[in-house]
């Protein structure tokens, strides 16, 4: 009695070089997405031509009305935020294109009378 020889299984692809290079690139993406909270207001800044990122890793914005933020302070209270706030670093002023200029400046004047230096105002590159 002859038995016939069953029909070879074609060979299945492996999806374990898949699975590593997605999990590769999971990780790369991961690694290399800097996650910050979002601004506590909303602004626009001005255009610069300068194309140097800032310094500053803390923030202090004006908005267009004059509202200050800095993380959970809000306008007056900002000021006793910084003052708690060791300073090693310059401390980022970024503030919207539609502010008043002389709301700037009084900002940064208050500032300097705080004893907060040093400041970096920040503009957008164009």
């Amino acid at each position: 009695m002859r038995l016939s020889m069953p029909a070879p299984r074609p060979a299945r692809e492996s999806v374990v070089p898949m699975i590593n290079v997605v999990f590769l690139l999971l990780i790369f993406f991961l690694i290399g997405a800097r996650l910050a909270p979002p601004d506590p207001i909303e602004i626009d800044p001005p255009e610069a031509a300068s194309d140097r990122p800032p310094e500053a890793e803390a923030a202090l914005l004006v908005a267009a009305d004059g509202m200050l933020a800095y993380g959970d302070a809000r306008d007056e209270a900002v000021y006793a935020a910084l003052a708690e706030v060791p300073r090693e670093a310059p401390l980022s002023v970024r503030a919207d294109r539609a502010a008043e200029a002389a709301v700037v400046a009084r900002v940064l004047a208050r500032l300097a009378a705080e004893g907060v230096a040093p400041v970096e105002l920040v503009a957008a590159a164009r």
